[in-house]
């Protein structure tokens, strides 16, 4: 029976290396594959504006300035930050609780196994 292993990581490079390290130290492994997350690079291509009061006069008027600045890491809060990656290993149903321990020691978050 086959079946399909998930687990989230916080980076792609625990991703990667899970999925290398199952593919070469388990048996009945027949693909792994890694889903990135696209909140970080969606966030990261716009520009960053900011809108200043200015005075105009004294009675109570105001004219506003719009200053564009090129985009900066340090607008971005830090949960937008993270590049959660999930890997995804479809096996055989004797190797789930082999590739789940691969997984947990690698730093897998929500390790999920469908049969």
């Amino acid at each position: 029976m086959i079946s399909r292993v998930t687990a989230e990581f916080e980076s792609p490079d625990l991703a990667e290396l899970a999925v290398k390290r199952i593919k070469e130290s388990v048996n009945g492994i027949y693909s792994g594959s890694i889903i990135r997350s696209t909140n970080y690079h969606s966030r990261k291509t716009h520009e960053h504006s900011s809108v200043i009061p200015t005075a105009f006069n004294n009675y109570t008027n105001f004219m506003t300035a719009v200053m564009e600045s090129p985009f900066s890491d340090d607008s971005i809060p830090e949960p937008y930050k993270r590049q959660n990656t999930s890997a995804c290993i479809v096996c055989g149903s004797g190797a789930v609780d082999n590739v789940i321990a691969v997984m947990n020691s690698l730093g897998g978050l929500d390790v999920r196994s469908g049969k």
